[in-house]
């Protein structure tokens, strides 16, 4: 049992790795980094062993014109390879096997953004509860570097680095990528690969 983010209240125990037949686990992958440290193109590279359907689950919304030429650019670059579903609230509704979720602190911007911070735990429990099987979450680390000086954003660092804490506990793998290198700094899958 692991605490809440918020309420330190333990929350569901977590579901063992399933084996697949022929004794190969399948992997629930936590990748995480700096900004442009070159997680998803990782994420992607990975999901490529995923049987198909693979899916996306991209949790960001175009709030300017920057963004939204962003998210266009990310759309087509997997176009054919994913199948891209939109959430950027209610990721636990959305989740399936062989699926990339990309990414946790640009949800948790959005569940700040529309005055559901509240029920962000509750969110977390879910999708813990039953992480599906051949899921790759991308997520930041943003607890690397300086302490913001406002409240709001020391609240989002916090909540961010708690709930990264959870997801790591939870996945088999985790990945920290640095300038571009994926460094493997939790497996418990049999076959090592990173």
């Amino acid at each position: 049992m692991w605490p809440s983010t918020t309420t330190g209240r333990p929350c569901a125990s977590l579901p063992p790795p399933r084996i697949l037949a022929g004794g190969r686990e399948r992997v629930r992958t936590l990748i995480t980094g700096g900004v442009k440290s070159g997680k998803s193109s990782h994420a992607l590279v990975l999901a490529q062993d995923f049987p198909e359907p693979r899916r996306f689950l991209a949790t960001a919304e175009a709030f300017d014109g920057e963004m939204a030429e962003r998210i266009s650019r990310h759309k087509a670059e997997r176009a054919e390879r994913f199948i891209t579903i939109e959430e950027p609230l209610d990721i636990q509704d959305r989740l399936e096997e062989n699926m990339i979720l990309d990414c946790v602190p640009l949800w948790l911007n959005n569940m700040f953004h529309y005055g559901r911070e509240a029920s962000i735990d509750t969110t977390i429990e879910k999708v813990i509860a039953w992480l599906p099987e051949n899921i790759i979450i991308v997520t930041n680390e943003i607890g690397m570097g300086f302490i913001p000086a406002d409240p709001l954003s020391r609240r989002y660092g916090d909540t961010l680095g708690r709930i990264n804490a959870r997801l790591a506990a939870a996945c088999d793998r985790v990945i920290l990528m640095v300038s571009g290198v994926a460094v493997v700094i939790k497996n418990s899958v049999r076959d090592n690969a990173p």
